[in-house]
């Protein structure tokens, strides 16, 4: 029980990575407030996690929506009265080439990659900057965690995803950045950049209608998964979403305390 007496946000937790990244959190202790786009699926999030003996709260809601991030922020000091870890996990793609790409689905990766944790980061700087205050006149040294999800396409780039892939970067500069802004309140700023993970996303070719009513392509070639399996990935597979989780947990516990302004590959050994 690793985060005993923390408190966390999880962006995007209703199922496949973020599920598993809150479900992982919640399993070492700590509270979780859990975010989904739609209520039920962060609900059965909030479920499991209790069927299990933790505790959580769910907060559904769009990361992109204006008012979001000082409502997620709130729930956590109003429910919990702490804030010490937050994950932003929410995210989705919406790939074409670069010709046939239209401004709206080069925005909407901008706006839930990198607006939405923006938002949420700001709302947090002022109750974390009193809480680091409180604490440094205590004389107490009390770290809290920042883990922003990017991707190997951020990494490197990925044919079809220039949106998605200037978002991811653009995740990795705000880590940096903010790394350096916060080191003053002890606060560890990392990146998990993920591979090829085992969730809807990279499943074979599939068309979904979004909240809004639009149809996005969601997935990847079979073609893709084989080569990814066969030549690409070291390990020979594509990773699980605990797999994924593991990878974030690893930056909350307090081992990373001296841990800040890094990014982690989780992606069983594929460079990018």
């Amino acid at each position: 029980m690793r985060l005993t007496g923390k408190v966390a946000l999880v962006t995007g937790a209703g199922r496949g990575i973020g599920q598993a990244i809150a479900m992982k959190l919640a399993s070492e202790g700590a509270r979780v407030v859990v975010n989904d786009l739609d209520a039920g699926p962060a609900g059965d999030t909030v479920s499991m996690i209790e069927r299990a003996g933790g505790e959580a709260v769910a907060c559904p809601g769009s990361v992109t929506d204006p008012e979001f991030a000082d409502r997620f922020v709130g729930m956590a000091l109003e429910r919990y009265e702490g804030l010490d870890i937050i994950i932003n996990n929410a995210g989705y793609t919406w790939d074409n080439v670069i010709q046939k790409m239209t401004d709206e689905q080069f925005q909407a990766m901008l706006d839930v990659h990198v607006t939405g944790p923006f938002r949420i980061l700001r709302a947090a700087s002022e109750p974390i900057r009193r809480f680091a205050k409180a604490e440094a006149q205590a004389g107490r040294e009390v770290f809290r965690k920042v883990v922003n999800i990017s991707s190997v396409s951020g990494l490197g780039g990925n044919p079809g995803q220039v949106n998605y892939a200037a978002a991811k970067s653009a995740v990795i500069g705000m880590t940096k950045t903010l790394a350096k802004e916060w080191g003053r309140y002890r606060v560890n700023v990392n990146c998990v950049a993920f591979g090829f993970i085992r969730t809807r996303m990279t499943q074979p070719l599939t068309k979904e209608v979004d909240a809004s009513g639009r149809e996005l392509v969601v997935g990847v070639q079979p073609a893709l998964i084989e080569a990814l399996e066969t030549q690409m990935i070291p390990l020979g597979r594509l990773g699980t979403p605990e797999e994924a989780a593991n990878g974030v947990y690893l930056f909350c516990t307090p081992e990373s305390d001296y841990i800040s302004g890094q990014v982690v590959t989780v992606g069983g050994g594929i460079i990018f």
